[in-house]
């Protein structure tokens, strides 16, 4: 059987946690800035877990992820 491949585009956008969860970028911050709130911003420092169902489809793409 040979390997499975990983999606490029997963491994650059996403990391696992230790505890198998997805750990993502925040949406919504690319551009646009202007008409969201200061609180919206404030808000979406950093980074996020995604949510179960969304979880799982990355999880397909990278099937070597710890």
């Amino acid at each position: 059987m040979p390997k499975m491949k990983t999606k490029s585009s997963a491994k650059k956008r996403f990391k696992m946690t230790a505890s198998g969860k997805v750990k993502a970028g925040q949406a919504g911050k690319r551009h646009g800035m202007i008409k969201r709130t200061t609180k919206f911003i404030r808000d979406a420092r950093g980074t996020t877990t995604l949510s179960a169902p969304d979880a799982k489809i990355v999880k397909s793409y990278m099937p070597y992820a710890r």
